[in-house]
């Protein structure tokens, strides 16, 4: 009775709200960076193959996840408007964002029968874990202005982005205990090495139990959405209809819309580098066993979460003193010096130390990218489909930037020219944030 009584700006909502990245984010760590990736090249490599044949066509491991990416993120980019359109007239975006929410934990479960035999079932789990998590994720974005005054956006956001490295950093810590030590937690095998990539599937069943149960809390207390007024007709295709709505309004407010071209640019990058950061750690690096690779990617990648909980919170301090533009200026350029110090790492210390500047900036790019956003929009209630402008921006630029990953990965036969690309659209993101004008006082 209480929870439709909670005012907007309430802790309790504020904190509900940033909860749900301490339900998800075990998705966007243990499936997307940490071991999905490892067990993805370990099937390979048990295998003796570099290639598999799909849909008719012999192709690399490393272009095939890249490509299935890009298209799920085609996908996303279609469906989110869809959602967005129907949540606006039907008042009831909670009960989207709860279907995504167990589509993809339900599909990180189905990931356990992931095998080279099974590619195309364990091709779909991936896809569908890929909607799942974006979408629900989008959906919660979406919520951000209605729950928090924008002089709380910041803050909410970054501590949003902390919990979930938090919660996420914990799963990672039991599912890596499962996979260095199996026997101890009863996984055996009689197939050689076979008892570690057992743990890596169990691993995947965690992280869709772990989702679906934490995200419970939030689902409490979020309300239910705001029912849009007017004509209840078309509501299928409303949501492309509001997209169009944005675009306009976009011409009246300049400094939205070259934030969000900025945006588009350096998180076509940002987003690519998390997809694939583990998939060019596993195959690039200079390992020295089989079990020092799993060890030393998922330690890199916990180096990664730890240090980004840092990051979230010096950036939103940054903000608050130098306003977000400048922050993210000089964000970008940290960036971009990354991705030329990535191009020439080849040892794991080289790489351990490429982890900790990624986390650096990762945590503080995604939480004020968020929230400064959020304080760009229009006085309007409708920030649903604003979000949803925003999130096909993101998708779009990420299908962009895992296909150009892909095909230069495949045209070059090497992961690291690719890196150079994502380097380039930092260096353009930062110049176009350049335009973006800040308000007198820090925004």
């Amino acid at each position: 009775m209480g929870k439709t009584l909670i005012l907007k700006g309430s802790k309790k909502l504020l904190n509900a709200w940033a909860f749900y990245d301490w339900a998800n984010s075990v998705y966007s760590l243990v499936i997307s960076s940490a071991v999905f990736p490892i067990f993805y090249g370990a099937l390979f490599r048990v295998a003796g193959i570099q290639k598999v044949i799909v849909f008719g066509g012999e192709i690399a491991r490393a272009p095939l996840i890249s490509y299935v990416t890009s298209l799920a993120f085609v996908f996303i980019a279609i469906v989110t408007p869809l959602v967005s359109g129907i949540a606006d007239y039907l008042g009831n975006k909670k009960v989207f964002m709860k279907f995504f929410c167990y589509l993809g934990g339900i599909s990180c479960i189905g990931l356990y029968w992931f095998s080279l035999e099974n590619i195309y079932v364990g091709l779909a789990c991936y896809f569908f874990g890929l909607v799942g998590f974006w979408v629900s994720f989008a959906i919660n974005n979406s919520y951000l202005p209605d729950v928090a005054f924008p002089k709380q956006q910041d803050a909410i956001s970054a501590k949003g982005f902390s919990l979930g490295y938090v919660g996420s950093v914990i799963l990672l810590i039991f599912n890596l205990a499962m996979v260095m030590k199996p026997d101890f937690f009863g996984i055996t095998t009689d197939e050689a090495g076979a008892a570690e990539i057992k743990a890596m599937k169990y691993s995947f069943v965690t992280v869709g139990i772990w989702w679906i149960l934490f995200a419970q809390y939030s689902f409490y207390y979020l309300p239910q959405g705001y029912k849009k007024e007017g004509e209840r007709t078309n509501i299928v295709l409303n949501g492309f209809k509001e997209l169009k709505l944005v675009w306009h309004q976009l011409g009246e407010q300049v400094k939205l819309k070259r934030y969000l071209g900025a945006f588009f640019v350096y998180s076509m990058a940002v987003q690519t580098v998390m997809l694939i950061a583990t998939y060019f750690g596993e195959e690039e690096i200079a390992w020295g066993t089989d079990s020092e690779r799993t060890t030393g990617l998922i330690v890199s990648i916990l180096v990664i979460q730890l240090v980004a909980i840092l990051g979230a919170t010096v950036t939103a301090k940054a903000s608050e003193k130098y306003g977000n533009i400048k922050t993210l200026i000089v964000v970008n350029a940290l960036w971009v010096c990354i991705c030329i110090y990535a191009y020439f790492v080849i040892t794991p210390i080289d790489f351990y130390i490429a982890a900790g500047c990624v986390g650096l900036v990762m945590g503080g790019i995604q939480a004020l990218s968020r929230s400064t956003y959020s304080k760009f929009l229009p006085q309007t209630k409708d920030t649903t489909s604003f979000f949803s402008f925003y999130d096909v921006a993101e998708k779009i630029g990420i299908i962009i930037g895992t296909l150009l990953y892909g095909v230069v990965a495949q045209l070059t036969g090497s992961m690291r020219s690719s890196i150079i690309f994502l380097g380039l659209f930092f260096l353009i993101g930062m110049f176009l944030l350049l335009r973006v004008k800040e308000s007198k006082k820090p925004l």
